[in-house]
């Protein structure tokens, strides 16, 4: 159904809170934590570059890399920081 996305967990600290979330398997990990920082910019600084954070392996993604060429895979549990 969603062969372009991956559904991920994504948890923010600051609201103690997880989501379920599809990510576009195409895109920029950057262009995807600018989208969500702005979908909560109530409780981010706009001006702050946001990165993932894998909690399986602690790895931090670099923003420039398209989600398809890293080890995210449906249900990985990502930290937005």
């Amino acid at each position: 159904m969603f062969d372009n996305k991956l559904l991920v967990e994504l948890y923010i600290l600051s609201l103690d809170k997880k989501f379920e979330v599809f990510v576009p398997i195409n895109d920029k990990i950057g262009n995807i934590s600018n989208l969500l920082s702005k979908n909560f910019q109530t409780l981010f600084n706009e001006k702050e570059n946001y990165v993932f954070l894998n909690l399986y392996n602690g790895k931090v993604y670099n923003n420039n890399e398209i989600v398809r060429n890293t080890d995210i895979k449906n249900g990985t549990k990502l930290l937005l920081i």
